[in-house]
């Protein structure tokens, strides 16, 4: 038998836990535009110290983020035991994770320093669409949530 609305809709945990990556993880995004689109021309060192950092934090948030959907207790977990056909879209949302935890290690990796002034377009361009992967992440995130319980966690926050 199915969970009721109220049941599946109450302070649970995982919800309370994702609403709190899902802003982290919106924060960390917002950061990583601004350190990319910030000036690198007579500057691609410095640039590319501070674009590793934000990738490097990235990367710890996102690591948060798998962790509290994948975990044991975690929210894919919580969807599943709620409704069953739900699962082509819990499993379609962790394969993207694996997907996208290896952008995010191999712009680490080529953001490291010294960053030069040929390497500035190409980790732009390449962080550029890790945004846009993570973006789209998200929504998918949030209306996988909704329909298993009915609630919106939130856009922007």
């Amino acid at each position: 038998m199915e969970p009721s609305v109220s049941t599946r809709t109450g302070d649970r945990a995982e919800l309370t836990e994702v609403r709190v990556r899902r802003a982290e993880l919106r924060d960390a995004l917002d950061v990583l535009e601004r350190a990319l689109a910030a000036p690198a021309r007579g500057r691609a060192v410095i640039w590319g110290e501070a674009v590793h950092a934000v990738i490097v934090a990235l990367a710890d948030d996102f690591g948060a983020h798998v962790e509290v959907t994948e975990g044991p207790d975690g929210l894919h977990q919580a969807i599943l035991s709620g409704d069953l056909r739900l699962s082509n879209a819990v499993d379609a949302l962790t394969a993207e994770h694996a997907g996208i935890a290896a952008e995010i290690a191999e712009l680490v990796a080529d953001s490291a320093a010294p960053v030069t002034p040929d390497d500035v377009d190409s980790l732009r361009e390449r962080g550029t669409k890790l945004l846009g992967h993570l973006i789209r992440h998200r929504q998918r995130g949030a209306d996988l949530i909704y329909e298993a319980f009915e609630t919106d966690i939130g856009g922007g926050d």
